[in-house]
């Protein structure tokens, strides 16, 4: 083995570093940066290696930061005390879309093959619309209508996670918009 040739690894360990670079790099420089030959530079592969992981390239590697994005979405949006699920709904979005804003962008302005409310949608991105169900269902509501409620609260929240990102929501408003929101979505 010659000094540039990285160890030897199994392919998820591969995959996992050349998702990982993804995410380095576009927080730290954004999603333009994010090239094959910029992420083989990063971590050491030759671009054969990404495209025997990833044969779609830069947009195969985009999707799996996307479904890697939404499992952790998903787990912060469930409310672990099961007392207002509503409220902790509204306040943990903002605050995953306010503090991962590289991630945030990948999971929702990628163009991707993803597709969304479908039988072929990744179980992540599934299981990440559970708990808006959850918090949006009104009382003897049926399935239609709360589905309809739980879209409407996700477009409502990603509107204002989207605002706030580029500096068009006041600030000190905040606390008022969440209650509001929460107010509006209350059954």
């Amino acid at each position: 083995m010659s000094p540039s040739t990285p160890p030897r690894t199994d392919s998820r360990d591969r995959s996992g570093a050349i998702v990982a670079a993804a995410r380095r790099v576009a927080e730290s420089e954004g999603w333009p940066a994010v090239t094959v030959r910029r992420l083989a530079a990063e971590i050491g592969f030759s671009q054969p290696i990404l495209y025997r992981c990833f044969p779609r390239g830069r947009d195969e590697i985009v999707e799996q930061v996307m479904i890697e994005g939404f499992a952790a979405m998903g787990a912060e949006l469930e409310d672990p005390s099961g007392a207002d699920p509503l409220a902790h709904l509204v306040r943990a979005y903002l605050a995953f879309a306010r503090s991962r804003p590289a991630l945030y962008e990948a999971m929702f302005e990628a163009r991707t093959r993803i597709v969304f409310a479908s039988d072929e949608t990744p179980a992540p991105l599934r299981d990440a619309f559970g708990p808006f169900l959850c918090a949006a269902s009104a009382e003897g509501g049926d399935e239609r209508t709360a589905v309809v409620r739980a879209e409407l609260l996700w477009s409502l929240l990603h509107g204002v996670a989207q605002l706030a990102a580029s500096g068009r929501l006041d600030p000190a408003l905040e606390a008022a918009r969440l209650d509001a929101i929460v107010g509006l979505f209350r059954s």
